[in-house]
């Protein structure tokens, strides 16, 4: 819900609005600085991020990339929720899971030595490591893992599941407070997947 100020009017904003104030804002050159940016209104993109990282305005997908990728680029996360940041204006977004994926995968060296170096939907590259940490949650009734990267800031990136098959082959076992862990090397951080115990029984 949009709360303007008093005595202004409550516009929904669409879509290239949104597109031309960023432009207009960061001037093309890297990504804008959100997080100098504090504006007191707050709106509702009516835009959705499915789990497949395809973008919604209205209930129609957004195909254009390059304003697609437009938009990542002003996505914050902050503690109610994610918004789209511009100069003037906080436009909520909806997030079905994680507002990025990470399509593709480059694997460097081995063992401790390795880096995992994701690519995403909207054009990021996130080597994992202590500053991109990866995580997984595992369903709790199946017990199916969703593995993720943080990208950027708060935001992180579902692993499809084509790159998470080639992870699993790039792990390795390694014990973490009594527990032996399956798990992954890159920029020397062991990330652990699921208890070896486990795996073994699979």
């Amino acid at each position: 819900m949009a709360k303007p100020k008093d005595g202004q009017k409550d516009v929904k904003p669409t879509a290239e609005s949104i597109a031309a104030s960023v432009r207009a804002a960061s001037k093309g050159r890297g990504l804008p600085p959100i997080h100098q940016w504090n504006p007191e209104r707050e709106t509702d993109a009516n835009m959705r991020i499915a789990r497949d990282g395809t973008w919604f305005h209205e209930g129609t997908p957004i195909n254009r990339p390059e304003l697609v990728r437009l938009f990542s680029t002003i996505l914050r996360k902050d503690d109610d929720g994610y918004f789209l940041i511009t100069p003037v204006e906080k436009a909520r977004v909806e997030v079905e899971d994680a507002p990025f994926v990470a399509v593709d995968l480059d694997v460097e060296g081995e063992g401790e030595d390795q880096r995992l170096t994701f690519l995403t939907n909207v054009g990021d590259r996130a080597t994992a490591g202590p500053d991109h940490p990866i995580r997984v949650e595992r369903d709790p009734g199946t017990g199916e893992p969703a593995p993720y990267v943080l990208v950027r800031d708060k935001l992180e990136a579902l692993i499809d599941r084509k790159s998470f098959y080639r992870l699993v082959e790039t792990g390795s076992e390694q014990e973490r407070d009594g527990t032996r862990w399956f798990g992954l090397w890159s920029g020397g951080a062991f990330f652990p997947v699921i208890p070896a115990s486990e795996l073994k029984t699979r």
